[in-house]
């Protein structure tokens, strides 16, 4: 565990708003991204995600205008996901302020672009983010989905990882869909399987709710912890679960 562990709040985005559900529906508002950035920056995130959740379903591109305002606001490395398709979109997140992109469903219609994105940014602007589902009948238990976690794609989730960490991506972020929003604990299996195939770091994403599930999910071999609900509705607060971590043997900068 020597490896700095990473905080990133994460804010869901929707019509502008941060927003947050359960298992990848049930909707609600969850504040201002802006407001929220700053928040999270002052209160020690070491990072940010933003994803345009219905970007991709709606076949339109990431709100730029949000992102640029988010990027004004943030002191600390940012991430942009959703609608992100081709280097044009890629370029145009980047441009606006943001330091990584994240693609999820694009990337698995089309494993070249991963390859595209890699050489035209560099590896460490690059995240690819896979939602899973258990599915006991793939050799991992494990299945990819794309576009929000709407639609079934039939492959095995750990297999598609060690595909992607072949481009050589900086990051790789599973979330699954049965933990999201749920608060019962992050997917443990499921970051263990791809953590020991890849030499990426992995995020954890989807399900935390209590301090130990953050360091059940260091355990399993996630170097970055990604949450949301339990953030923006402060239950846990960011300063907090640093302490904890660190009183646990974690390396995390306070």
């Amino acid at each position: 565990m020597n490896a700095t562990i990473k905080i990133m709040p994460c804010l869901d985005m929707e019509k502008g708003r941060v927003v947050k559900g359960v298992h990848f529906v049930d909707i609600r508002d969850a504040g201002d991204p802006v407001e929220s950035a700053k928040a999270y920056c002052a209160a020690g995130a070491d990072e940010l995600a933003m994803l345009d959740i219905t970007a991709t379903v709606e076949n339109r591109p990431t709100l730029i205008e949000v992102v640029k305002k988010v990027a004004k606001a943030a002191t600390i490395p940012f991430t942009v996901g959703g609608g992100i398709k081709d280097l044009v979109s890629a370029e145009a997140v980047l441009r606006a302020g943001a330091n990584k992109v994240s693609t999820s469903s694009a990337a698995f219609r089309n494993p070249e672009l991963i390859k595209e994105l890699v050489r035209e940014f560099g590896a460490d602007k690059v995240t690819v983010a896979i939602d899973v589902d258990r599915n006991q009948k793939l050799p991992s238990g494990y299945e990819v989905y794309i576009d929000g976690g709407r639609t079934a794609t039939g492959a095995d989730a750990v297999e598609w990882a060690k595909k992607v960490d072949g481009f050589g991506v900086g990051c790789i972020l599973p979330t699954s869909k049965a933990g999201d929003g749920a608060k019962t604990g992050y997917d443990l299996p499921v970051i263990r399987k791809i953590a020991a195939v890849v030499k990426a770091p992995v995020v954890a994403s989807g399900g935390a709710g209590k301090l130990e599930h953050f360091y059940q999910a260091v355990e399993a071999g996630a170097t970055i912890l990604l949450a949301a609900s339990v953030f923006h509705f402060q239950m846990i607060k960011i300063p907090e679960l640093k302490q904890y971590l660190m009183d646990k043997g974690v390396n995390v900068k306070l």
